[in-house]
């Protein structure tokens, strides 16, 4: 617990780490100063892409103790502002998710090298970010907690699937091996309340160690304080969820 007269100490720069298939993306990195151990945190933009507000959350979970690493899942699309990359993979039908599961392989492995890590790394995204985040959780073995912050399409139909997104996540949901954390708002429409109700009927099927909090008066987005969908009261204690939560799997 945080005491007036604790040192603080807090670096923050990008670097570059090897991703899917060997390549070197850049990320945003943020870790606390001092000998540790820290655990470790991968963060998943979302699809408005490698932007501000993932880059002050960077912080904010390196200023609560965890060495915090954002890769840059749209780097193979080209440099620009986050709008204009953002609007490029769109148009080209999203990043491939086996190429993201590598990304973010490689973003743990970076952060378990730190000879300051606890051994423990844990993953959180947001919008298509938490989508992406369950499945590298469900696909790669390398996490210890997963927070998905209403990820749409973990449910997909038929219709849904496509090049970049081939199988729904849901399916892969006997393979998750760590625990998992899911904030959803109650007027969301990706994911829906049903949408979350089949993916809790899976992990429920399943066994796993999973708790979902699903907030009324709050849609998509409602943590994003920079935007409309904002809502104060549920975003900060979904906040406290998040951090109690990863208190117990990471720390």
């Amino acid at each position: 617990m945080y005491q007036t007269d604790m040192y603080e100490g807090l670096l923050a720069e990008t670097t570059m780490l090897q991703g899917f298939h060997g390549d070197s993306l850049n990320a945003y990195f943020a870790r606390p100063l001092g000998p540790g151990p820290f655990p470790g945190m991968v963060l998943v933009h979302h699809m408005p892409g490698w932007d501000e507000w993932y880059k002050e959350i960077t912080c904010r979970f390196a200023r609560s103790g965890y060495a915090t690493l954002c890769p840059n899942l749209y780097f193979r699309a080209g440099h620009g502002t986050p709008e204009d990359v953002a609007a490029k993979v769109r148009a080209a039908g999203g990043v491939p998710d086996d190429q993201v599961v590598g990304d973010l392989e490689g973003a743990a492995r970076f952060l378990r090298s730190l000879p300051t890590s606890n051994g423990k790394v844990g993953i959180l995204g947001t919008c298509s970010g938490g989508r992406q985040a369950y499945l590298a959780a469900c696909q790669v073995h390398v996490f210890d907690a997963v927070v998905d912050c209403w990820g749409g399409r973990v449910v997909m139909n038929e219709a849904d699937l496509s090049p970049t997104q081939p199988v729904a996540p849901l399916s892969y949901t006997k393979d998750l091996a760590c625990p998992l954390l899911g904030v959803f708002g109650a007027d969301d429409q990706s994911p829906t309340p049903e949408q979350v109700s089949l993916h809790e009927q899976e992990l429920k099927r399943y066994g796993k160690n999973y708790e979902f909090h699903v907030y009324p008066g709050a849609g998509h987005g409602f943590f994003y304080h920079h935007r409309p969908a904002y809502r104060q009261e549920q975003a900060v204690d979904g906040w406290n969820k998040i951090f109690a939560f990863l208190e117990k799997y990471l720390k």
